[in-house]
């Protein structure tokens, strides 16, 4: 995987993770544009997507998408909303960080 694989990536993430405030901001203040913005950002992300997997393949584009997402969702969930996940959910957290390892650790060559 390329540099510009992962800076591809960290925009979509940002441009995902944007769009998942918008959708928890609405969560709490029942605004209509709060939805079509996130809509527009989400449907601005896949179109992102379509070019990761152009050069990974759609399987670890998409597994590192979602991973990713996960776990910075989680983090924003954390940090901007107060809420907490239990024991249960931090370690599903903590296997998603090792999904991600195993997903872009170098492969042998041969």
């Amino acid at each position: 995987m390329s540099a510009g694989f992962f800076a591809w990536l960290g925009m979509a993430m940002a441009i995902f993770l944007s769009a998942s405030a918008f959708l928890r901001s609405y969560v709490a203040t029942p605004k209509l544009w709060l939805v079509i913005v996130a809509l527009l950002l989400y449907s601005l992300g896949n179109i992102i997507m379509v070019r990761l997997m152009r050069e990974t393949g759609m399987a670890v584009a998409i597994s590192l998408s979602a991973v990713l997402q996960l776990l910075f969702a989680s983090l924003v969930g954390i940090v901007a909303f107060g809420e907490r996940p239990g024991a249960l959910q931090a370690a599903g957290l903590m296997l998603g960080v090792v999904a991600v390892a195993l997903i872009v650790w170098p492969a042998r060559p041969g």
